[in-house]
């Protein structure tokens, strides 16, 4: 099996992409702050670009983070729609989305936000981005994320 599986991961991270009209999936982690304290968070995305014209894109994403706590067990769930440029050096965007509760004493969260991807080799590329959660109940969050993805 792993004659089969190793090739073909192999052969998705070399071939050319496209820009946009593209679907992704990233594993990221960073830091989470507000009230006080700071704590990491990690997560992994899934989402669709759609081509805009030749220099932007818009699209849609759900995502899933864990605050890296050990009193927390919760999994927020996000649903981000995302605009952006598509820029030779990278594909800038801002974001803005919904995303359910991710820790016990917090309710479910709009969001709002801004990233950079970069292409790294292939279908690779890294990203930075930062969000923040406007807190209807307690102060507001933010995070700071860095990740690893590949377009399809």
């Amino acid at each position: 099996m792993r004659k089969i599986i190793l090739p073909l991961l192999a052969s998705l991270a070399v071939a050319t992409p496209a820009l946009a009209n593209e679907s992704r999936v990233e594993a990221r982690a960073g830091a989470i702050w507000g009230g006080g304290q700071t704590e990491a968070i990690a997560g992994a995305a899934a989402g669709y670009d759609f081509d805009l014209g030749p220099a932007a894109f818009a699209g849609a994403e759900i995502s899933a983070d864990k605050v890296l706590t050990s009193g927390s067990n919760r999994i927020g769930v996000g649903f981000t729609g995302r605009l952006g440029a598509k820029l030779p050096v990278a594909k800038l965007y801002v974001d803005g989305g919904y995303t359910t509760k991710f820790c016990s004493a917090c309710d479910g969260n709009w969001h709002a936000g801004a990233g950079a991807e970069l292409p790294l080799m292939g279908n690779l590329y890294g990203k930075v981005a930062y969000r923040h959660y406007f807190v209807d109940a307690g102060a507001d969050a933010n995070t700071v994320t860095a990740g690893l993805g590949v377009r399809f």
